[in-house]
């Protein structure tokens, strides 16, 4: 672990330790349950530099995990999964055992017109090993593309669906690379679990493409890793970050999320083509070109 930095916010003293190059750091010295004012807005300030925080020791209440996350807007329970355990339209809980965890990497809910700025999550329960999370920032991701594919995919749009939640009929369609709206920095917007196919291409050069910058933005050098432990929360910026749970644990392991609504992604331009969809009867088209073919249709239609 890096040398931790001090850094005073209204009056406390905080120790902020960066984990790796590309994104995430360690906060020590805040009580995320008395945390308002002046803390709120030092908290938002680090979170845009390094677009992953750690907080060991703070043990929130559902309560004050709910508050907490209000300060950064408004809330949203998990619009496809069920609590298993707590009972707060606000909160998402997650309660795994032997692996039972999202391994694949994602950014939450892509599949909406709106997906989520930003989560807050507090590990109530880990196994003693495993179950580590990983975060890969989606700025290095796009930062480290030749400018030829920089270019290629700044004119490109791709299609999210909630396949993996089986209501594959919730699809989105986002820019490839987004612009964060604090920042201005660029982001390879894709992931391999939620987005489905490049909109502007054919079936083939989609899959192709898209199958190159799911596996680009999991290079380790984009990436941090995380080892739990109980009490701890997470905040990440999921505008220009994505994530991937380790599927490696036997135990319980039991997480509390809530998730912070966002704006609509906004790219660097307007497409540079229109969407490529075989013509014809939907029924005779290929279930990749069908599926647009009905996204759009209905666009259409809306």
């Amino acid at each position: 672990m890096a040398e931790a930095v001090k850094i005073e916010a209204s009056g406390a003293d905080w120790e902020v330790s960066r984990l790796a190059t590309s994104l995430g750091a360690e906060v020590r010295g805040v009580d995320l349950g008395q945390a308002q004012g002046g803390q709120i807005e030092a908290i938002r300030e680090l979170l845009l530099e390094h677009l992953v925080l750690f907080f060991p020791e703070q043990h929130l209440s559902v309560e004050d995990h709910v508050a907490f996350g209000r300060h950064f807007g408004v809330l949203e329970g998990h619009p496809n999964l069920k609590n298993p355990f707590t009972d707060h339209p606000e909160l998402f809980e997650l309660a795994a055992s032997k692996g039972g965890v999202a391994d694949e990497w994602h950014t939450d809910i892509t599949f909406q017109d709106e997906p989520a700025l930003m989560s807050v999550l507090q590990m109530l329960r880990c196994p003693p090993t495993g179950g580590d999370t990983m975060w890969s920032s989606l700025h290095a991701a796009y930062d480290g593309l030749s400018e030829p594919m920089q270019e290629l995919c700044e004119g490109l749009t791709a299609l999210h669906d909630a396949h993996p939640h089986d209501r594959a009929d919730k699809m989105a369609i986002h820019p490839v690379v987004r612009v964060h709206p604090e920042t201005g920095r660029r982001a390879l917007y894709v992931n391999e679990h939620f987005t489905r196919r490049i909109v502007e291409m054919n079936a083939g050069e989609s899959e192709a493409l898209l199958g190159y910058l799911t596996r680009w933005v999991t290079s380790p050098r984009f990436t941090v890793r995380y080892r739990w432990s109980e009490g701890t929360v997470a905040m990440w910026d999921n505008r220009c970050t994505q994530h991937f749970v380790l599927n490696d644990f036997e135990g319980e392991r039991i997480i509390q999320r809530v998730t912070v609504m966002g704006d609509k992604p906004v790219g660097v331009a307007a497409p540079r083509w229109a969407p490529h969809v075989r013509k014809g009867r939907a029924s005779a088209m290929s279930r990749h070109d069908r599926q647009l073919h009905r996204f759009l249709s209905k666009a259409h239609e809306a």
